[in-house]
């Protein structure tokens, strides 16, 4: 897990949000209100509902573009129960939440488990980058 996570609030400018994606080589940065998780914002995010939508990044905020619908984790969670809801639902990267405060503490990549953890990798992998049934 990476504990010093980069982070935006609500407020914050799609502008600002894509500084920091350029910056630190990300493509998804959380958002945090008071402390505690309330989304996330994705390159596609901005893509898709803020610059598709002719919104100007400067003035366009975060809050308007940002998912809310965030998969979580706590850090006492095991690998294994981890990679299977990144497979599950798709995702690389899983926000770390405190048990109690609900408060962001890191971030956990597929990347940081493939580091330090061989077995379910590739199963995983797998999983999160099969295309998913068109409906």
């Amino acid at each position: 897990m990476t504990r010093d996570v980069q982070q935006v609030s609500p407020e914050d400018s799609v502008h600002r949000a894509a500084q920091i994606m350029k910056e630190f080589n990300i493509g998804s940065v959380p958002v945090v209100d008071g402390g505690k998780l309330v989304g996330m914002i994705t390159d596609r995010d901005i893509t898709v509902r803020s610059t598709a939508a002719g919104k100007a990044p400067e003035t366009s905020r975060v809050g308007d573009s940002m998912s809310t619908e965030v998969r979580t984790c706590y850090a006492t969670q095991s690998v294994d129960e981890v990679l299977t809801q990144m497979g599950d639902v798709q995702i690389r990267r899983v926000p770390v939440v405190d048990q109690q405060s609900h408060s962001l503490v890191g971030i956990v990549s597929l990347g940081d488990m493939a580091t330090k953890q061989t077995s379910g990798i590739g199963q995983a992998l797998q999983e999160i980058s099969s295309p998913t049934d068109a409906k």
